[in-house]
């Protein structure tokens, strides 16, 4: 795989590598994945909706879009920004960051019904509780004075749901806007599915409601068109879709209209996948998106600037932000051990013999085939900065990567850190006598090993010792 990885070439591939790999990893490794995508649900639901199958969406529950590398989610309101310029009816609102800009926007809209929504990426919102005690991160207001109240007690706190867990999520703003009356609500998304071998269009008559427990229930109400990515979308599709879906005949071709303009927006923005629940038939008569739920294949970042531009970190984990900002493919795991590895193929076969041994993999982390010493000092930075690791395991066979430059690193690393943890190093391949000699002169309680093997072994046998240590 390694291979096939080094022949397509570039950075965009050796990302798509790792992400492919990362999402194999879950199903190989024990330790279970942290849930690095703010919006997990999305995919869930897209899984389950899709009765799994072989394509993105694994057996295990696990998915490519789940991965940092493969997926950005932005905000509610930003995704129905786009939906706007996309010329799709959204209904119409303002983000605040202040009870005060909330007072003022919700006097701006002018109407006493109004609907206030907490500004965190992550599913079941409606359910939550704000760290002061507030009961849900979506409230109806009648006034002015009650949507500043309201956001008073949402701006600056965390919210807790079941995807955050005990941490929670940090409120930054709030989105304010009119309140619609459906008269009936649908479901809508579309993915990119390998088993269709493109983007598929998914449409349910149960909208507004949890859609996995549509699809686990009445398997019969979720219908799929898949489309040929070459020809794009045909509005016959669209049409025959919101056919099935139940809309009135009077409203059909507003609602396939609504479908193609979404699914240009798809294809524009390099979405991995759209989500619109509910897209409802309004009581004035039309066709509207009422929420927005918008992921990015994280592979566009090149073309898509705007978009990415748009990404709120302060809703990510501070390691996937470190490590974005360094330009290295991390995951956390929940076991003790560290990884530090070059080449997806390779941090593979390290994590599964760390396994054999008995270990439990702490990440996936693969520095690619140019890191530099600041890379390599920053890899060491994230994998320390789980307190749980008891042990690192450098494993690197320099290729493109040249094993002295891997050395400076670890020896940077080891010395600005103050590390105490017992560190194993394999290296093979270029400039290797060179690495070694950098690391025997320099003094550093560093154990250098030839056999991948024997590595893991010595590994697994310090992560013993650094217990007996801490436990006396």
């Amino acid at each position: 795989m390694v291979a096939a990885t080094r022949l397509r070439g570039g950075e965009r591939s050796r990302k798509g590598s790792a992400a492919m790999a990362a999402s194999m990893i879950c199903s190989r490794v024990s330790a279970g994945l942290r849930h690095n995508s703010s919006r997990a649900s999305l995919g869930a639901a897209a899984a389950k909706v899709l009765g799994g199958g072989p394509g993105l969406f694994s057996s295990h529950g696990f998915q490519v879009q789940q991965q940092q590398q493969r997926s950005l989610s932005l905000h509610e309101y930003l995704s129905m920004e786009l939906l706007q310029e996309a010329g799709i009816s959204v209904p119409h609102g303002l983000v605040a960051r202040t009870p005060e800009e909330a007072y003022k926007i919700a006097k701006e809209i002018g109407t006493k019904d109004l609907v206030v929504k907490a500004q965190v990426l992550a599913g079941g919102r409606g359910k939550g509780t704000f760290e002061g005690g507030l009961k849900g991160g979506v409230k109806i207001v009648f006034s002015p004075e009650e949507a500043k109240d309201i956001s008073s007690k949402m701006i600056g706190k965390k919210l807790f749901t079941k995807q955050t867990g005990e941490k929670g999520r940090i409120c930054n703003q709030v989105f304010i806007c009119e309140r619609r009356y459906p008269r009936r609500e649908y479901y809508f998304a579309i993915t990119m599915e390998r088993s269709f071998q493109g983007p598929v269009l998914i449409g349910s008559s149960h909208g507004g409601v949890n859609i996995e427990d549509v699809a686990a229930e009445n398997p019969d109400a979720i219908i799929k068109e898949p489309i040929d990515i070459m020809e794009g979308i045909k509005k016959e599709q669209a049409v025959r879709l919101a056919q099935k879906m139940g809309f009135p005949p009077n409203l059909v071709d507003e609602a396939a209209d609504n479908m193609i303009k979404i699914y240009n927006l798809f294809m524009k923005y390099d979405a991995t996948m759209v989500e619109i629940n509910p897209m409802v038939e309004d009581a004035s008569g039309i066709v509207m998106c009422m929420d927005a739920k918008i992921n990015f294949d994280s592979n566009s970042f090149y073309r898509q600037q705007k978009i990415f531009d748009l990404q709120d970190w302060t809703q990510e984990d501070e390691r996937d932000r470190d490590a974005a900002k360094a330009d290295l493919n991390y995951i956390g795991l929940e076991g003790n051990i560290g990884c530090l590895v070059n080449g997806a193929g390779l941090a593979m076969a390290t994590m599964d013999i760390i396994k054999l041994h008995g270990g439990t993999p702490a990440n996936f982390l693969d520095v690619g085939g140019g890191a530099t010493v600041h890379q390599v000092t920053e890899a060491f930075k994230l994998i320390t900065s789980d307190k749980k690791v008891l042990a690192i395991l450098v494993n690197i066979f320099g290729g493109i990567m040249r094993c002295d430059v891997i050395a400076q690193g670890i020896i940077m690393a080891v010395k600005d850190l103050d590390l105490k943890i017992p560190i194993v190093v394999r290296l093979q391949g270029t400039r290797v006598d060179d690495a070694k000699a950098l690391i025997t002169a320099s003094g550093l309680k560093i154990l250098a090993c030839d056999d991948l093997d024997e590595a893991a072994k010595m590994n697994k046998s310090s992560e013993h010792t650094t217990v007996r240590h801490n436990s006396l």
